[in-house]
């Protein structure tokens, strides 16, 4: 049995093994595929596994000795689940590897933007400090997260992994959900989408990209927050305006945004905001801590085994997704 990984250096730079995957069949393991090389490297192959190579309907067609796709991610939209559901072909992702590390991504950006460590950690090595007249100083007002309001936007894994935390700092939380549970967690709010925009001091988006929630933080919905509130995504990009967030944080209508995620990405130099005011950008890196990909890829492999003693398990449908054309 044939197994081709098309892009498995953001899994796997080095630092982990493919082993287990080898003990199944013969191996190949490319860095990355370019979408019009899936066909000559992956036409034998009866399994492939891919991250962000798409593979849509006429590359499925392709690959006629193909019986599974494994996604090496949470979200497959990727893969046109609905072409390979018609050719029999299984399609498994990896749900929730990557919880604690995006939530911890999240109070990273929070902690950077109340008390500015690396700008006043900058100011020291520049011989700030070694030049004051006092003992301590501070350039930027520090803030306290405790009695902050914190709004969530989506309660999935990482969201409710965000409120945990958020609850042991002694922040306040408001959270917007399309199911909020029967029985909400103590200390949390449910309520409606522009509460928590206009409620909220920090909002974090933790919901699905859906025809839905495309643009769901507009010029609209940036007008409802507070001019001292920052904006955080960790989900995806496509969530956000980009026009219209440069243009709010331009303006000073809102404090700050700190993105993981982007529209385009990598992005391109016209991105407007990589030259915004007060926006910080971290390189869709929120899952990629060792211990979540080592989560990742075992996870992957049993997902493997599953299919391959005809025992499938996180499966996906073509009904939860947009498929790629």
């Amino acid at each position: 049995m044939k197994i081709v990984v098309l892009d498995g250096r953001t899994l796997n730079p080095g630092d982990l093994s493919w082993d287990g995957f080898r003990a199944l069949g013969k191996l190949t393991v490319f860095d990355r595929t370019p979408a019009d090389d899936v066909p000559a490297r992956a036409g034998d192959a009866e399994i492939v596994l891919t991250n962000k190579t798409p593979l849509n309907r006429e590359t499925i067609r392709k690959l006629t000795h193909l019986q599974y796709i494994g996604v090496l991610a949470t979200g497959y939209n990727v893969v046109n689940v609905a072409a390979a559901a018609k050719r029999g072909i299984v399609v498994t992702n990896v749900p929730a590897y990557s919880t604690d590390s995006v939530a911890e991504h999240v109070f990273a950006f929070l902690l950077e933007h109340a008390r500015r460590l690396s700008f006043h950690a900058h100011t020291v090595r520049k011989g700030r400090w070694g030049e004051s007249p006092d003992f301590c100083y501070w350039l930027h007002p520090l803030t306290e997260l405790a009695g902050s309001t914190l709004g969530l936007v989506g309660y999935g894994h990482i969201g409710k992994a965000v409120a945990q935390r958020a609850l042991a700092f002694g922040m306040q939380v408001l959270c917007h959900t399309r199911t909020p549970p029967a029985e909400p967690a103590a200390g949390i709010r449910f309520c409606d989408l522009t509460t928590v925009f206009r409620e909220s001091d920090i909002v974090s988006l933790h919901c699905p990209l859906a025809p839905e929630t495309e643009k769901l933080v507009n010029a609209e919905r940036l007008a409802l927050m507070k001019p001292g509130a920052l904006l955080i995504n960790v989900a995806r990009g496509g969530l956000v305006d980009d026009a219209a967030l440069a243009a709010a944080l331009n303006a000073g209508k809102i404090a700050g945004a700190m993105l993981d995620v982007l529209t385009e990405e990598p992005p391109i130099a016209e991105q407007p905001l990589l030259h915004a005011r007060n926006c910080l950008i971290t390189p869709h890196h929120a899952w990629a801590t060792r211990e979540a990909r080592t989560r990742l890829i075992n996870v992957a492999l049993e997902n493997l085994k599953a299919f391959l003693a005809k025992q499938p398990r996180n499966v996906v449908h073509a009904v939860e997704t947009q498929p790629a054309a």
